[in-house]
């Protein structure tokens, strides 16, 4: 069942689930819709390298640090905002962090991350069949983006970005292994290295 925007804030003040960073007075109010919650954007944006010679294989594992070896992090702001070019993809992450507990003898919930039209119409994509929040999971949200539009797009931090669709869950799960979980970067656990970096090591 998805949770209404007056469901997510009594949940948000009963405990049952957190959105840190989340401002907000009423439900009826932004950054609510009826069954959504908007999220805004960090101010770190990764950008994985072109020329690199590496053929993606999860067979290996361990895709946050692959990330961190081949690509640049990049740090946005309301005067230097990243341009997303045409056909660019760049991992970012939300500005809040959520957390849904598993709570054995209480309600559980999962969410999932999804566009806001705004975006679309830019034809800017948010997500890459990846917007699953599952229960359990706590940090922030990373955002797998792309311009597929013919105009460049400028992300500024703490524009709303996306939207957070909470669930409940039936029953509470078991604990299960996420390579992800408690990221603090956009590429996951692992911080991405500089450009200066991976120069040097060259």
């Amino acid at each position: 069942m998805v949770l209404s925007n007056v469901d997510i804030v009594k949940a948000l003040k009963d405990g049952a689930f957190k959105i840190e960073g989340l401002e907000y007075s009423e439900p009826s109010e932004k950054p609510f819709n009826t069954s959504a919650v908007d999220l805004r954007l960090g101010n770190e944006v990764t950008v994985p390298f072109s020329d690199v010679p590496v053929q993606l294989d999860l067979r290996k594992g361990n895709i946050a640090k692959l990330w961190a070896m081949h690509s640049k992090q990049i740090t946005i702001t309301e005067d230097q905002p990243f341009v997303l070019k045409q056909n660019q993809f760049v991992l970012a992450n939300t500005f809040e962090k959520v957390s849904f507990p598993l709570t054995p003898d209480a309600q559980c919930y999962s969410a999932r991350v999804e566009g806001k039209s705004s975006l679309a119409r830019c034809e800017v994509l948010i997500h890459f069949t990846a917007p699953t929040i599952h229960s359990g999971w706590y940090g922030p949200i990373t955002l797998e983006m792309m311009n597929l539009g013919p105009m460049e797009f400028l992300l500024f931090p703490k524009m709303y970005i996306c939207q957070l669709i909470v669930e409940e869950v039936s029953g509470c799960p078991a604990d299960a292994p996420n390579q992800f979980k408690g990221q603090k970067s956009p590429a996951g656990q692992v911080t991405p290295k500089s450009a200066e970096t991976r120069a040097s090591e060259k």
